[in-house]
């Protein structure tokens, strides 16, 4: 609310008070409007000079003094309001009743009219002191939350940053490999890398964007297409889509460090390699449900925190950045034994 708003609101308030406290409605329409004209007479000063206090109060706040001087400059700064309430009153009389009634008022009414503006101005300085420093607190929570969200935008590019280095690393020396045996699958895989690096690009332009499934999935493919080069049948894929999924809306990049960690740890290192299975549903609360489970060593639940930090990058980054670009409404869980392989479910929300 405007500050002046709040201030005409309260001026209002006390002058209906004041009729109100002065007039005898069951003397007549006569005794009304002698209330109202005393309550304009009376109040007209105090809230002519209370304007001049808005001011005043956001100039004492703006410089840092002492709470001694500060109090100081309060008592003075009341002192004169009082007594410039004192010289509007004599001025008001003297100009309607004449000099000898303006003093005669002046000699009554002197000591109580300097102790009501002080009374007057404490309890104007004191609500513009709170109006603004509300002011200044929403300020600070404003520019906190914008430094918050700045902050995670920053760790969200950071996240995202740390997913493609390790992707691009492990897909080149796959392609350095692949040369050396067969140049012609090297320039099918340079094509399929071309593509997967134009997806990479276009996902890098904003960290915190969102990409079809679709355009995950298409993109998971090429990236297995290419394992398969190098890994030949020792590689299985299963694929469970939901096709009412593919147009669910994701961060890009999720799949892929997951299949990639699957490749790395499971597929890879064994003679007789491994199967991958890549799921999307929908689930009862109307969220994307993803799962990427391979048929690996696993490990026990001891040693679930070493094996997830273990298995790459890209698990332990997804789940700082579903933290991070869901508010806590996305979930990440691991799913694993010795002997039973490695699952990880993602479940991300859609509205």
């Amino acid at each position: 609310m405007s500050p002046w708003l709040a201030y005409a609101g309260a001026c209002l308030l006390a002058w209906l008070l004041y009729v109100l406290a002065g007039a005898e409605f069951q003397r007549g329409l006569w005794q009304l409007w002698e209330a109202v004209y005393q309550a304009t007479l009376t109040l007209w000063p105090p809230m002519l000079l209370g304007v001049a206090l808005y001011p005043w109060v956001r100039g004492l706040q703006r410089r840092d003094r002492r709470p001694g001087s500060e109090l100081a400059l309060h008592a003075l700064a009341a002192l004169a309001f009082g007594l410039a309430w004192l010289a509007c009153e004599y001025a008001t009389a003297h100009w309607l009743y004449g000099a000898d009634h303006a003093s005669a008022m002046l000699r009554q009414t002197a000591l109580w009219r300097v102790i009501w503006g002080v009374v007057v101005y404490s309890a104007i300085a004191t609500g513009f002191t709170a109006m603004l420093q509300a002011r200044r607190a929403r300020a600070a929570a404003v520019a906190a939350a914008q430094a918050e969200s700045a902050l995670a935008r920053a760790e969200l590019a950071a996240i995202s940053g740390k997913l493609d280095p390790h992707f691009l690393f492990n897909t080149l020396n796959s392609l350095i490999a692949l040369t050396r045996k067969d140049a012609r699958a090297a320039e099918a895989a340079l094509l399929r890398f071309s593509s997967m690096l134009r997806y990479v690009l276009d996902s890098k332009r904003s960290a915190s964007g969102r990409v079809a499934l679709a355009e995950e999935i298409e993109f998971v493919r090429d990236y297995l297409a290419l394992e398969s080069l190098r890994l030949g049948p020792r590689l299985q894929i299963d694929w469970q889509l939901d096709p009412a999924t593919l147009q669910d809306e994701i961060p890009p990049l999720s799949l892929q460090p997951l299949v990639e960690n699957s490749i790395v740890h499971a597929v890879a290192p064994r003679s007789q390699g491994g199967s991958i299975s890549i799921r999307a549903a929908r689930d009862a609360d109307r969220g994307l449900a993803l799962s990427v489970e391979d048929d690996g060593p696993g490990c026990d639940a001891a040693r679930l925190e070493q094996a997830s930090k273990g298995r790459g990058i890209g698990l332990a980054a997804l789940k700082q950045r579903f933290a991070l670009d869901y508010e806590g409404r996305a979930r990440l869980q691991v799913r694993t034994a010795p002997g039973a392989g490695f699952r990880v479910d993602l479940w991300i929300p859609q509205s």
